[in-house]
C-alpha cells in the first residue's frame, strides 16, 4: 500500500542535517530584511521569494546553490533575528511531525552588526529552547567552521563551551574542492580531546577521498551527504553489488551515519537525478543512512517532501521509514539513555499506533 502524504506527515520524524540560515520563512526574511534596512532582496513578494530561491539553488551546482544565503544571512545580524529564525524553525519542524532536529549554522556570519559569537550562539540557543517550551520539539545545536577560513579551532572551542547548555557538536561546512578537511585537524583534534561529536559535510561536492579524510585524519562521528561513497562501491549493470571498497566497508562496519538528503543533492548536482541517487544502493546494503531537509527554504522541501520523494523514487515502507528514524535517533548526539527514551517511548509507539490505524482501514 503506497502511503500517502498524510500518513507520512504523521509519521514521527528524527532530523539531523539541517541549516539555521536555510529554513527562513519567506515572509520572515522580508521583515527582518525591512527592520535590518536591507534593501537588496530581489523582491519582497513571499510567493516570489520562495521561488526565487528555489530557482537559484536549483541548478545542478553546489556554488550556485549556496548563492542565495548571501540574503538570509544578511538579514540575521541580531539576536532578535536569529531567535525568531531558531524558534519558527522549531514551530515549522513540530507542524511536520519532527520530534527531535539538530540544526547547524556558523557563527562567524552573524557578527556584522557587533554581536559577539558567544552572543549569536546563545540567542539561537534561547529561540530553540522557546521552541522546545513552547511545541515541545527536542533539539540540539551544532557549530559550524567553514573551510575556506582560518578559524575552525576556534569554533571548535566555541562549540565545547557551549556543550553543557545545548550545544551537541562540531561541523565542518562550504565549498569542498580545494579545501579539504585535514587542514582544520587541529580543531577536530581539540574536539576529540573534549569528547564532544563531530559529524563533516563531506562527498556531496567531492569526490571519497573528502569522506576518508573526515573520518581517518578528522574522527568524523557522521558524514553529511556522502553520495560520493558510491565512488568505492562496484555495481554491476543489472544494479547489484559487487564489491564494496575499503572506505565503504569501513563506513558500513562502523556504523558511521551518513545524513542524506535527496532533493538538495539533486539540486547541488551530487546526484543527478533522484533515481540515480546512491540512496538506494546505501539503504539496501544495511549503511546506516538518515533522511534530511538540508534548507527547506532553497530546496523548497520538508522531511514529509523527503519522505514522499523516498516513496515514489524507491518504494519506501511504514517499516522502512521507521528503521530509517530510529536509525537517525540512533546517531544524534545526545546522551545514550535519551536516545534510547526517544526510540521507545515516541519513536516505536508511533509508528506502532499509524501501523494500527492504517490496518484499520
Amino acid at each position: 500500500m503506497k502511503l500517502e502524504h498524510g500518513v507520512l506527515e504523521s509519521l514521527p520524524k528524527v532530523l539531523l542535517h539541517e541549516h539555521l540560515d536555510g529554513v527562513l520563512r519567506p515572509e520572515t526574511v522580508i521583515e527582518l530584511a525591512k527592520s535590518a534596512g536591507y534593501g537588496q532582496l530581489p523582491t519582497e513578494n513571499p510567493e516570489e521569494l520562495a521561488r526565487w530561491f528555489h530557482q537559484g539553488a536549483n541548478q545542478g551546482s553546489l556554488p550556485k546553490y549556496l548563492e542565495g544565503f548571501r540574503h538570509t544571512i544578511a538579514v540575521m545580524q541580531t539576536e532578535e533575528a536569529l531567535e525568531r529564525v531558531a524558534y519558527e524553525q522549531a514551530e515549522d519542524l513540530s507542524d511536520d511531525g519532527v520530534v527531535y532536529f539538530e540544526t547547524r549554522f556558523a557563527p562567524v556570519f552573524h557578527t556584522r552588526a557587533g554581536l559577539s559569537h558567544q552572543q549569536v550562539v546563545s540567542a539561537v540557543l534561547k529561540g530553540l529552547e522557546r521552541g522546545r517550551a513552547d511545541f515541545g520539539i527536542s533539539s540540539g545545536l551544532l557549530i559550524c567552521a567553514m573551510r575556506n577560513m582560518d578559524v575552525s579551532l576556534e569554533m571548535a572551542e566555541l562549540a565545547v563551551d557551549f556543550h553543557d547548555r545545548g550545544v551537541v557538536g562540531f561541523d565542518l561546512a562550504g565549498e569542498e574542492g580545494g579545501y579539504p578537511p585535514k587542514k582544520h585537524i587541529d580543531a577536530f583534534h581539540y574536539i576529540q580531546r573534549q569528547n564532544f561529536n563531530i559529524t563533516i559535510h563531506a562527498g556531496e561536492g567531492y569526490g571519497k577521498e573528502s569522506i576518508w579524510q573526515a573520518i581517518q585524519y578528522c574522527g568524523a562521528h557522521r558524514i553529511g551527504h556522502g553520495t560520493r561513497l558510491i565512488d568505492d562501491i562496484a555495481i554491476a549493470e543489472d544494479g547489484k553489488v559487487v564489491k564494496l571498497g575499503d572506505l565503504a566497508q569501513y563506513v558500513l562496519d562502523k556504523r558511521i551515519p551518513l545524513e542524506i538528503c535527496l532533493l538538495s543533492n539533486v539540486q547541488t548536482g551530487a546526484a543527478r537525478s533522484l533515481a540515480e541517487h546512491p540512496f538506494k544502493t546505501f539503504y539496501q546494503e544495511k549503511f546506516r543512512v538518515t533522511l534530511n531537509t538540508d534548507n527547506r527554504l532553497m530546496s523548497d522541501t520538508t522531511m514529509t517532501k523527503e519522505f514522499e520523494a523516498a516513496v515514489e523514487t524507491f518504494g519506501l515502507t511504514l517499516d522502512d521509514f521507521e528503521t530509517i528514524t530510529v536509525n537517525a535517533m540512533k546517531s544524534a548526539f545526545l546522551p545514550y539513555h535519551r536516545r534510547c527514551d526517544f526510540i521507545y517511548a515516541v519513536l516505536r509507539p508511533g509508528y506502532a499506533k499509524i501501523r494500527a490505524s492504517l490496518a484499520r482501514k
